[in-house]
């Protein structure tokens, strides 16, 4: 693997972090709401996803798609969301995206690296 498709799909990784992200945001922003249940990214699908259709700018630009997180208890009002569980959930996408990032930084500093040493 070249390290433009390996950044590429890092990019991708990091797309579907980035969605996931914004999902728990606004699980926890419907926290209130009557009937709302609790959404969330398939993770590994979407990873399947960007593995598969992966290639120079596919892979990068998949949306990963949404769906609700069953076995959850319900409150009276038929919402599901727990603050914790949602808390736990971002705190974990947090750590992975800065997993990803640093991955990132390292493949670029390897192509850094080996411009500097080819001249």
């Amino acid at each position: 693997m070249s390290t433009f498709s390996s950044v590429e799909m890092l990019q991708g990784y990091l797309n579907i972090l980035t969605s996931r992200q914004q999902m728990i945001s606004s699980n926890m922003a419907n926290i209130d709401t009557p009937g709302y249940h609790t959404k969330d990214v398939n993770f590994s699908a979407a990873m399947r996803q960007v593995m598969d259709q992966g290639g120079p700018g596919r892979g990068a630009h998949l949306l990963p798609a949404a769906s609700e997180t069953a076995g959850l208890p319900e409150r009276p009002d038929g919402n599901n969301v727990n603050v914790d569980r949602e808390s736990l959930a971002l705190a974990q996408t947090q750590l992975q995206f800065q997993l990803g990032v640093q991955l990132v930084k390292s493949d670029l500093q390897m192509v850094l690296t080996a411009i500097k040493e080819g001249n």
